[in-house]
């Protein structure tokens, strides 16, 4: 039953400072005026409602909007004409294919995600949800100390595949996997490429997703296969398998800046160079994209089907037999629009999608990766996976530091989502910026 917000929720849309209330799984947002959770950890209306919004820490599950459906389609680079800022899209996949932050360019037929001096670098995030398939892109990553390149499949609850480069180790691709943001120390492992360079050569890497099973390929050539029967948690009764519809993100950001945890900077190798030989030479740190392909597959046999335009989750467990494909819309008529009310604003003149407001388009202070952080403290053995680094003690995270937005420690005794990020990867809930921020 779809509940309607007090027309309140248009000063959303004002340029007021807005402290939004923090959230997560065990702390949902309790106003229904800001009820959607972003991935940022924050609630509020309009794109936190969108892309990445988490439903299990929103007011209510219908608290986001629908996500759109996967789209089967290949992408160039000749310019940024299917791409969006975030303060411009209101959840029409159809009219754009990527929404992003930061200043990406293209260049010989290519993308180029860009990282100045002191910035929270480029994120690009596909609209359209994938729920079982086949992504393929062909990347040169970035390099040097403190710089992370990323190519993953993110859920709206924190399943996640994914792989993630280290720009002070150019020979391996670190990859990695997560159920609902649950740390298992033991799902990374690397990849060596190669031929080497990861920066100066192209290589394709691929993340094939069915139900049964995750491949991660290289080059055409499957390097590791993660199989669901070997996720099945004994305590739980749960395959901890990614399993919900996800988007393909793929980013560049800072994991060395000085105002993350130290964890997360040896886990990239070490502090970042501002004044690296690639700021010096073209103004900024950089990762080359070129094609990109996405493959959709059947959603499960057993699924709900009342549509063909839209997933929802329909209860909080948020596996995959939890999931409903809908003919329910995806686009908000404002961004002072939620999923409860989708439709507020979308005739008042003042609600212009180019409106940026606190509390209707999340941003970042550039040191947390686009996470906000409660305060939480973790101890956690920081060893790098990339041998480039190792660092172990306990850490306390602040504002600065890297922080998932949800501290919960799941029954299977695993860490919990903070300790998490402070290892390396929940990423991208890295990177979900709008602009960039200067420290």
């Amino acid at each position: 039953m779809v509940r309607f917000v007090t027309p309140l929720a248009l000063a959303a849309l004002s340029a007021t400072a807005f402290a939004a209330q923090k959230c997560s799984t065990s702390s949902q947002c309790t106003d229904e005026t800001y009820p959607c959770c972003s991935q940022y950890g924050e609630c509020g209306t309009g794109a936190y409602c969108l892309g990445g919004c988490d439903p299990l820490s929103s007011y209510s599950l219908d608290s986001c909007a629908p996500m759109p459906v996967c789209e089967e389609k290949t992408y160039t680079w000749e310019n940024l004409d299917n791409a969006v800022s975030q303060d411009k899209y209101l959840g029409n996949a159809s009219k754009a294919d990527w929404t992003y932050s930061g200043k990406p360019k293209t260049e010989d037929g290519n993308l180029i995600m860009t990282m100045p001096k002191n910035s929270v670098g480029t994120l690009f995030a596909n609209n359209h949800y994938i729920w079982y398939g086949k992504i393929s892109g062909k990347i040169k990553s970035s390099r040097g100390k403190g710089v992370v390149t990323a190519f993953i499949l993110l859920s709206d609850v924190k399943d996640e595949i994914d792989y993630e480069w280290v720009g002070a180790d150019l020979t391996n691709v670190q990859t990695n996997y997560y159920w609902q943001g649950v740390l298992d120390w033991h799902n990374s492992g690397n990849i060596s490429v190669d031929g080497g360079d990861t920066f100066n050569d192209w290589h394709t890497y691929e993340i094939d997703w069915t139900p049964e099973k995750v491949d991660w390929i290289v080059d055409g050539s499957v390097q590791r296969t993660l199989k669901k029967a070997d996720t099945y948690n004994e305590t739980s009764k749960q395959y901890q398998f990614p399993q919900t519809p996800s988007r393909l993100q793929m980013s560049l950001w800072p994991a060395g800046q000085a105002s993350n945890a130290q964890g997360t900077i040896d886990w990239a190798g070490g502090a970042i160079d501002w004044n690296s030989e690639d700021i010096q030479s073209k103004g900024y740190d950089y990762a080359t994209v070129g094609e990109v392909s996405v493959k959709c597959y059947d959603a499960p046999s057993d699924v709900k089907k009342t549509g063909d335009k839209s997933y929802l989750y329909t209860n909080s467990a948020a596996m995959e037999s939890d999931v409903a494909i809908t003919g329910n819309d995806t686009v908000l008529g404002s961004l002072g629009a939620t999923g409860l009310d989708m439709d507020l604003g979308a005739n008042t003149s003042s609600t212009s999608a180019t409106t940026s407001a606190a509390n209707s388009i999340p941003t970042t202070n550039g040191g947390s990766g686009g996470m906000s952080n409660s305060n939480s403290s973790s101890s956690a053995d920081s060893s790098s996976s990339t041998g480039t680094t190792t660092s172990s003690g306990s850490e306390s995270t602040t504002s600065s530091g890297f922080s998932q937005g949800t501290d919960v420690t799941k029954d299977n005794g695993a860490a919990s989502q903070t300790e998490h990020v402070l290892r390396g990867s929940l990423f991208a809930v890295l990177v979900a910026i709008v602009g960039l921020v200067t420290l």
